[in-house]
């Protein structure tokens, strides 16, 4: 599943301009990056919201609703966190390797659960929920994609 929204970011250039939000494409592609190193346990923040929040949340990540546009993740922040990779390229390689990363963890670890910093544990059918919904975030932030 998450492979298709990379054939979606091959046509993204490092100048893009974002439709909203103040994320350069390489920004867009480092933000991504994390959010899988979460759910592959490379990453491990906790969850910030109080676990009387998460049932109603968890219904929100599981509905058809999408992600709110300028959402601000209270882990990170409203300001683009400084980049990590010395190029896009190398941004975009990354995260063709933790989407591999990603899919070979939960095949070796098909009953676990890692912690989303804003919807607690998550399994993997959670985790793809979320990582479809967060893709299709940022690529409509693009204009890669248009959300209905």
């Amino acid at each position: 599943m998450l492979n298709h929204f990379l054939k979606q970011l091959e046509s993204l250039k490092k100048d893009d301009k974002p439709l909203w939000g103040k994320m350069s494409p390489q920004h867009m592609i480092e933000h991504l990056l994390l959010a899988l190193k979460m759910s592959n346990g490379k990453f491990k923040l906790e969850c910030l919201n109080p676990p009387e929040k998460i049932p109603a949340l968890k219904r929100f990540l599981m509905s058809n609703r999408p992600l709110p546009k300028l959402f601000v993740n209270p882990a990170l922040g409203t300001d683009p966190l400084p980049l990590e990779y010395e190029s896009f390229d190398k941004a975009k390689e990354k995260l063709k390797e933790e989407i591999a990363d990603y899919y070979s963890f939960f095949k070796n670890n098909p009953d676990s659960k890692t912690v989303n910093v804003t919807f607690g544990e998550l399994n993997k059918s959670e985790w793809d929920v979320f990582h479809k919904k967060h893709f299709e975030h940022h690529l409509s932030q693009f204009g890669l994609l248009e959300l209905k």
